[in-house]
């Protein structure tokens, strides 16, 4: 999860609550007897892509730039 979330880059990895969230979540699965595939299935991508699904991520704020800087010359 470590490798994937640092390489998609959500902007508020360090800062927001999707770090804390993602440690409750385990906590809660740990306290509950649940070990890691119980909790988020065989498929480690798509439960990262499931949790950023609604964050701006790093590549969407270079996309976004490059657009400013297409739009920026064309005029």
């Amino acid at each position: 999860m470590q490798k994937y979330l640092f390489k998609v880059g959500p902007v508020g990895l360090s800062d927001g609550p999707l770090l804390p969230g993602i440690v409750d979540f385990f906590e809660e699965g740990v306290a509950a007897g649940k070990g890691v595939v119980e909790l988020i299935g065989t498929d480690v991508a798509a439960f990262c892509d499931d949790l950023i699904k609604d964050s701006p991520t790093y590549a969407d704020a270079y996309q976004e730039s490059i657009r400013r800087e297409s739009g920026a010359a064309g005029k």
